[in-house]
C-alpha cells in the first residue's frame, strides 16, 4: 500500500472537483461476452458465477484507479482488492455474503468459494468488511440493463460495485449485461474502458488455456 502525494498526484484537480459534489458516484452498464467463461466452467465442473467473480477481480486489480482508497482524509493506493460476493444456498430465498482473497488460481478460488459459502452460517462476516473489497452481486433470473446499489452517504466510499444478470444467447454466443458502479473522485470512463479490456484479456487467456 502506498500513500499518494497530493502535491504531485496528476488526478488531484479531478479529485478535488468531484469531492465538491454531494453524490460523486456513477454507474455504467455494458454487454460482456462470457461464452468462454461458461464453456470453461462447464468443462471443469466449476461455478460460472465464481469464475466470473475471479476474472473480474483480476481485471479490477489491473486498473490502478480502482485501487484508490481514502483513510483519515488521505488517499492511498491499495496493493489489491478482495472479492466480496453475494451467494444463495440451494433451496434458500435469502442470500449471504462471502468474502475471501482471489488468489492466483481460478479453479482453486472456485472450489474454495463453494466450500466457504456452504459452511457459512451468518449473513456476513463483519470483521471482513473493509475498504479493500469489491462488492459483487448477481441477478441470474433476468437480463440486466441497469442497476444501482444501496450505500451509506459517504463520499469517501471507494469500493467498486459489480453486478450482472442472466446471460442470453445472441448469434451463438452467451452475453450478459454487467453493471459497474464507481466513485468519480477516483475513476472515469477511461478507467471503465481499461477494466473492460483487462476483463476481455483475462477471458481470452482462459480460452487459450493460459489460466
Amino acid at each position: 500500500m502506498k500513500k499518494i502525494d497530493m502535491k504531485s498526484w496528476e488526478r488531484r484537480e479531478l479529485y478535488e472537483f468531484f469531492s465538491g459534489m454531494s453524490w460523486p458516484f456513477y454507474s455504467v452498464t455494458f454487454q460482456v461476452d462470457v461464452t468462454e467463461v461458461y464453456q470453461y466452467a462447464k468443462r471443469e465442473g466449476l461455478s460460472f458465477y465464481y469464475a466470473l467473480v475471479w476474472l473480474c477481480t483480476k481485471a479490477c486489480n489491473q486498473v490502478e484507479n480502482f485501487r484508490y482508497a481514502v483513510r483519515e482524509k488521505e488517499v492511498w493506493l491499495l496493493d489489491e482488492r478482495i472479492p466480496s460476493f453475494t451467494d444463495l444456498k440451494k433451496g434458500a430465498t435469502q442470500f449471504h455474503i462471502v468474502t475471501m482473497p482471489g488468489g492466483e488460481d481460478l479453479a482453486a478460488f472456485c472450489r474454495g468459494a463453494k466450500a466457504k459459502s456452504a459452511a457459512q452460517t451468518s449473513f456476513v462476516d463483519a470483521s471482513s468488511e473493509t475498504d479493500e473489497l469489491i462488492y459483487f452481486s448477481c441477478l441470474p433470473w433476468l437480463e440486466l440493463t441497469g442497476l444501482t446499489n444501496e450505500r451509506d452517504f459517504d463520499p469517501d466510499d471507494s469500493v467498486p460495485r459489480i453486478a450482472w444478470g442472466k446471460y442470453t444467447e445472441q448469434q451463438g454466443r452467451k452475453k450478459l449485461g454487467m453493471s459497474l458502479e464507481l466513485n468519480h473522485r477516483f475513476a472515469d470512463g477511461y478507467h471503465v474502458g481499461q477494466f473492460y479490456e483487462a476483463l476481455m484479456e483475462e477471458i481470452a487467456h482462459l480460452s487459450a488455456g493460459e489460466l
